[in-house]
């Protein structure tokens, strides 16, 4: 199994999606996070518009010890209608090989590296070809372009396809306390019976969840979180990271914040384990009645 890092730091909203941050800031934050041990950060061609990646690639020409001590994720195979991009008359998805290739040879320029550790292919592509997808990632792994393969937002169906025609190494699906679908439709128990770890973006809920809201899910979720923060001496978004982190599947979350500070807080979940009826207090909170 391929290791990351415990946590991934999220690239989404560093660039002109969120935080736009100078080349200074940037470097500050990415050096911030190297040295709490979280090394892998998690990127796509389109993030920024299709800026991100290259705004990250400046620091790494920059300072090019940092490539050494952090590992590399990016996806592909959405394409997005913007200025960047003025031949992309629709959104739409495309994993044909000449479109991965190529997009993987852009973002090896963009990064300024010449590997990527991990390609996920970003989306479920309706006209998918396992056999030419397949082709394709042996091709990329045997010039040493990219390291490893997996997916994100694929059904578990759609994973074993792909899976039986070259090995992946994990699926990047939405996972969090209000968005519990790998619990229950096989993609958990699918990592789990292929000992790969799945990585879970979104998982504090987008923000959602720490907002004062009238919603009763919202008021039931901060009800019982109130209890569970007093109860282990920490905040809510260490209690939903440790919800996660909590199940057997060993699931990585991505991280979507630009602020060092919340990493830290975030890292410092890592060490809390709860009870397994307090995760179940949660869930209860969560779907508004006991388990069956």
């Amino acid at each position: 199994m391929t290791e990351f890092s415990p946590l991934i730091i999220g690239a989404m909203r560093l660039g002109n999606w969120g935080a736009g941050f100078s080349q200074k800031a940037l470097q500050q934050f990415v050096e911030g996070c190297i040295e709490l041990g979280l090394n892998t950060f998690d990127h796509a061609d389109i993030y920024g518009d299709y800026t991100t990646e290259g705004d990250f690639g400046q620091l790494l020409k920059e300072t090019p010890s940092l490539r050494t001590k952090m590992k590399l994720i990016t996806k592909c195979g959405i394409r997005m209608v913007c200025n960047n991009r003025p031949e992309n008359l629709i959104k739409s998805y495309d994993t044909s090989k000449d479109y991965i290739i190529g997009s993987v040879e852009k973002s090896l320029v963009q990064l300024g590296t010449d590997h990527i550790d991990l390609l996920l292919l970003h989306r479920p592509d309706f006209l998918l070809d396992p056999h030419e997808v397949a082709g394709c990632f042996d091709s990329l792994q045997r010039s040493g372009k990219v390291l490893a393969f997996g997916v994100s937002n694929f059904s578990p169906a759609k994973y074993e396809l792909l899976n039986s025609f070259f090995p992946l190494v994990t699926n990047q699906v939405e996972i969090s306390l209000l968005k519990r679908n790998a619990f229950t439709d096989g993609t958990l128990d699918q990592c789990i019976r292929h000992k790969i770890r799945p990585m879970a973006w979104s998982p504090v809920g987008g923000g959602a969840l720490f907002k004062d809201s009238e919603d009763p899910v919202m008021k039931r979720i901060h009800k019982a979180g109130k209890e569970l923060c007093e109860k282990y001496n920490c905040e809510l978004d260490q209690l939903l990271y440790a919800w996660l982190l909590l199940h057997p599947a060993q699931i990585i979350p991505v991280l979507g914040t630009s602020n060092v500070e919340r990493v830290r807080s975030a890292h410092e979940a890592l060490s809390l384990r709860l009870a397994r009826e307090d995760w179940y207090l949660l869930w209860t909170a969560a779907t508004g009645q006991e388990v069956e």
